[in-house]
């Protein structure tokens, strides 16, 4: 069990940085509207700071959160993020909305960065929780497209989470900005040890020509994607000042050629970004607001984009089926 401890605790690393002086991990307690969190554990300086009983817990947060075939969905947030109609709200709201993934909500890890317990938790959210200690300027994951705070999944920002995987666990990561509208799972192929969003996607699924965008990434259990993601980690060294997903580009035809990892990327036409889609709610899974710079502009089309899907739930088939049902463009940043 101390084993577990510590590879959760890489994982946390993985997705918040090793910057962060302290983490909460909540999950939610109900998928329906209104529902709690429930604060799980938390990190300090590094180290695992659970209550009475460590093995216990972490092994009852794993079996708790994680669906019928080990697989966790995870998100972080910072306090900008976790404020009430913020990010996380839309976020929630949109597997309350969407076709038949509310049960997704109950298998979701929110990790929310922090350096003191907030004088107050919000029963409609983890916690209003101010943004990690940084030790150095960090480098942002995606150059242009996010605004200083908490630190993103990435390499330079902390270890792989090849001890995590080695437990059994698959996990899908996804960022706070990005709309659920359909199960994405049924766009991933079983065969895919790796499964990215695109930033662009150029028709071959496995095609390493495509550009990834590790906003949304699943990763499944295996010898393979342990050392896919230590060979990941160590060649930080060798693209210095380049951004996890950045250097992921850089190695994705060395990690299929000799590693044989087969990575599915997936089209923007399901899966898309404010820098790529289709404009098609009839084939839309999911939405990144990407390529927009600042909250404001964030919230105002993924509001507008939640409350023109409403408007399509209440559509029936027949007029769904006349063609491509389009939202209002352009927005701050989507057009």
């Amino acid at each position: 069990m101390g084993s577990q401890q510590n590879a959760l605790h890489q994982l946390v690393s993985f997705i918040l940085g090793a910057s962060a002086a302290a983490v909460l991990i909540f999950f939610l307690t109900s998928a329906s509207s209104g529902a709690r969190f429930t604060e799980i554990s938390s990190w300090a300086n590094g180290t695992t700071a659970f209550d009475d009983h460590p093995d216990e817990e972490l092994e009852r947060l794993l079996r708790a959160v994680a669906d019928e075939d080990r697989t966790v969905i995870m998100t972080s947030v910072n306090e900008a993020w976790a404020a009430e109609d913020s990010l996380l709200d839309l976020f929630l709201e949109s597997f309350r909305t969407g076709e038949k993934i509310s049960h997704f909500a109950s298998h979701l890890l929110v990790v929310c960065a922090r350096r003191r317990r907030p004088r107050a938790v919000p029963r409609r959210a983890p916690a209003l929780l101010p943004p990690p200690v940084r030790r150095r300027p960090q480098p942002l994951r995606r150059e242009g497209v996010h605004e200083p705070g908490l630190p993103r999944p990435g390499l330079e920002q902390g270890p792989a989470p090849a001890e995590d995987l080695e437990l059994g666990y698959n996990f899908l990561f996804t960022d706070v900005d990005i709309l659920w509208f359909r199960n994405p799972f049924e766009r991933m192929s079983v065969a895919a040890h790796m499964v990215t969003s695109s930033d662009f996607f150029f028709g071959d699924p496995y095609s390493p020509m495509n550009l990834p965008n590790t906003g949304f990434l699943y990763v499944k259990s295996s010898k393979r994607t342990v050392g896919a993601f230590e060979a990941w980690r160590a060649a930080r060294e060798a693209y210095p000042g380049k951004h996890e997903q950045q250097v992921l580009n850089e190695i994705k035809h060395e990690l299929v050629a000799t590693r044989g990892l087969r990575i599915q990327f997936l089209d923007t036409e399901h899966n898309a970004g404010f820098c790529n889609n289709t404009r098609d709610f009839n084939t839309l899974y999911t939405m990144h607001a990407n390529c927009c710079v600042g909250l404001g502009a964030k919230l105002n089309d993924l509001g507008n984009l939640l409350q023109e899907w409403r408007a399509y739930r209440q559509m029936d088939d027949e007029e769904r089926s006349r063609g491509p049902v389009r939202w209002k463009v352009p927005g701050i940043c989507i057009h």
